[in-house]
């Protein structure tokens, strides 16, 4: 007990801990108990955040804020309405498609391993092969009711959907016009001094506005790489699967292996145990290591430098806390995280023989 009042009593007498405390509880409380209510005004705040990278720029060559929030307005809502017109009624299409297919891929699944005890029997037996058969049954009874479900609330959802695309963009205008208002305005809350919680701010800000960038970019990259590929070779639902292959990169490691089984099964399906799935699947191996070993260090050669083990361990916490949000967002908020930690008054204890703890790799 003894080394947690000691804790408390020197954390509690800088004030500069308090006021970062108080900003961290009071932010996460918004987030959690208003989160759902305050959805649109929340991403219009990301939405803004991500523009202001090209307003400023924009404004360091002289030109007038209004105006250059005017331009990058009009760019943000052209590609709203490229991805409304353009892309996805060609996903929808494709999705049709799919579950049009769909039954068919499951017999043609369920009769592969009903013949698999034939080709190898030393390694799985009949009875095997209907157990399993039998399992895969029941989890697709258990997806086809979420199916349902889904497209039930499917009306409230496009009702939803509808507003937000006509709300956030209103708020990401506003957000990005009267920033400075805003941000004195929040200021007028805060104490004279609040330097610590600036620090972490100004680490926060560059690591993240750096990150979000290059992930825009990898995304984008790999979504168009993939696409191009699965087009060339003729592969069924091309659009859909590579936008699957460019929004895995947003989970790094746990992605990549997820969204290799739709591209397998799709192939597989299509073209069963030959040179072209074969084919397909050194295409799709070549697309990940390129963009492991070459994209990836290029984009992101000084930004938001995590270990692994951090990375996981934010997908798992925050994927727990907030669902898919919390995924999407997980490597930006253990930057934020690294960065409090960094910034947080400590004394400086080591072992001499002992390099100090790290998040960064």
């Amino acid at each position: 007990m003894k080394i947690i009042s000691d804790w408390f009593r020197r954390v509690l007498t800088d004030p500069q801990a308090v006021i970062l405390a108080v900003l961290l509880l009071t932010g996460s409380a918004v987030v959690l108990l208003m989160g759902k209510m305050l959805t649109p005004v929340i991403a219009g705040i990301i939405i803004a955040y991500l523009l202001e990278g090209l307003v400023a720029p924009l404004e360091r060559l002289r030109v007038p804020r209004f105006l250059a929030v005017v331009l990058v307005f009009c760019l943000f809502s052209a590609f709203v309405v490229f991805t409304l017109v353009g892309v996805l009624p060609l996903l929808s299409r494709q999705l049709t498609q799919l579950a049009q297919q769909f039954p068919n891929m499951i017999l043609n699944g369920q009769e592969f391993l009903l013949d698999l005890p034939a080709r190898y029997p030393a390694i799985i037996s009949e009875e095997q092969a209907v157990q399993i058969v039998t399992r895969a049954r029941a989890e697709l009874v258990n997806i086809s009711q979420v199916f349902l479900s889904w497209s039930v609330a499917s009306v409230v959802g496009i009702i939803t959907l509808l507003v937000y695309v006509i709300l956030v963009p209103l708020l990401v205008f506003f957000f990005l016009k009267d920033k400075h208002r805003i941000l004195w305005w929040f200021r007028s809350f805060l104490p004279h001094d609040y330097s610590l919680a600036k620090m972490v701010w100004r680490d926060v800000d560059l690591q993240l506005s750096n990150y979000v960038r290059g992930k825009f970019f990898e995304i984008v990259i790999i979504w168009s790489a993939s696409f191009a590929t699965f087009t060339v070779m003729q592969l069924q639902f091309a659009m859909l699967l590579g936008l699957m292959v460019g929004l895995s990169v947003i989970i790094p490691y746990i992605g990549a292996a997820v969204v290799t089984l739709p591209v397998a099964l799709v192939g597989l399906f299509q073209w069963g145990w030959s040179a072209d799935f074969m084919w397909l699947m050194i295409a799709y191996a070549i697309i990940q290591a390129l963009d492991g070993n070459v994209l990836v260090p290029l984009l992101f050669s000084e930004v938001v430098d995590l270990h692994p083990i951090a990375i996981i361990v934010a997908v798992l916490v925050f994927g727990g806390l907030w669902g898919f949000w919390g995924i999407f967002f997980a490597i930006p908020l253990a930057t934020v995280v690294q960065a409090i930690l960094k910034a947080w008054p400590r004394r400086g204890l080591s072992h001499p023989s002992v390099p100090p703890i790290s998040m960064t790799g």
